[in-house]
């Protein structure tokens, strides 16, 4: 008897745990969330975030991608969330500390002195994902994500990951003229991190996106502003010395990488058509550059007409991109 009632007790506590720890994401749809409380920084109280949707037993086995979100940004995608799905996937996102939903207050956003400070949030999202089942995993980053999650691969090698998706990573800068000083100014952000540098105004990438404007999407503006949030020196230089940590440890991710970009760039101070069919952030001849050197086993996707987040490109873009990375999955998956 006392074995029963203290197995009882252990299934309830569980039970209990469980729902204080997952709880209905704001996106709705399924999505659940639950944050991690994470050491303090120089800055205070740490958290991130956790996402998932889980795909139906019926269709879902073992496998989960993670995806990791950019610059300016948090995991708002419920399409692509449920894409994973519906090709038996769980799917975890995570948003990172001082990003969306893991924001305190008073926190500066986007604040980072070094991309190793992102590792515990991707470990606690990956082991949540191994503790409820998954043992085949693909991490997936956009943007700045797609250089946190490179960068992740080749400071780690973690087990479990078996591929990589990046979507527009953010593996050099592009900022024309001005592009030689950053190893200046990566290096004064050692000394004075806070000093601020700001990032212009331009709107015509969220005017490409957000459906009150010229786009298909809505999201938290606040979240994710329209117009390029500033950063400081602080995050100038950590995002500088990860791009060079990756050029000097060339070919290093040994799991296959899928590597995406979008057939053209475009500057432009005013929106135009040409801004919804074109990356409006990144060099796309740097991506296709550096990308080709982060592994061995890669394979490379120019999008015609695709955005700066090529899963939010127009619905002729995306879906056929859609069933290019599952084609792709279950070839290297079956092989790897």
């Amino acid at each position: 008897m006392k074995k029963i009632i203290i197995s009882l007790l252990t299934i309830a506590s569980t039970l209990l745990v469980s729902a204080q720890t997952w709880s209905d994401d704001i996106l709705g749809n399924g999505l659940q969330m639950r944050y991690v409380h994470q050491p303090a920084d120089y800055s205070g109280a740490i958290r991130s975030t956790i996402i998932r949707l889980v795909a139906d037993s019926a269709k879902g086995g073992n496998r989960g991608v993670l995806y990791i979100h950019g610059f300016n940004d948090y995991f708002f995608q419920t399409e692509m969330a449920q894409q994973f799905v519906n090709h038996g996937y769980d799917f975890y996102a995570v948003d990172l500390r001082k990003y969306g939903r893991s924001l305190l207050p008073g926190q500066k956003p986007c604040q980072v002195r070094s991309l190793d400070e992102y590792f515990p949030d991707i470990d606690s999202a990956l082991c949540d994902m191994k503790r409820y089942g998954v043992k085949e995993i693909v991490l997936m980053g956009h943007s700045t994500g797609g250089l946190v999650a490179s960068y992740y691969m080749e400071k780690n090698n973690p087990d479990g990951i078996k591929a990589l998706i990046l979507n527009s990573p953010f593996l050099d800068w592009n900022l024309g003229k001005m592009e030689p000083f950053v190893g200046v100014v990566s290096f004064l952000g050692a000394l004075f991190p806070n000093i601020k540098v700001p990032q212009g105004n331009s709107s015509v990438y969220s005017e490409s996106l957000l459906k009150n404007r010229h786009g298909e999407w809505s999201y938290n503006t606040v979240w994710k502003s329209e117009t390029s949030r500033d950063v400081d020196l602080g995050w100038v230089r950590a995002i500088d010395r990860a791009q060079e940590y990756l050029r000097k440890h060339k070919y290093a991710i040994h799991v296959p990488i899928l590597l995406m970009y979008s057939d053209k760039s475009i500057s432009a101070d005013d929106w135009s058509e040409a801004a919804s069919n074109a990356d409006a952030v990144l060099d796309v001849n740097d991506i296709k550059h550096y990308g080709q050197m982060l592994g061995k086993t890669l394979t490379m996707v120019k999008v015609n007409n695709g955005l700066h987040d090529l899963i939010l490109s127009k619905a002729g873009v995306r879906y056929p991109l859609y069933k290019y990375i599952f084609s792709w999955l279950g070839r290297e998956l079956s092989t790897y």
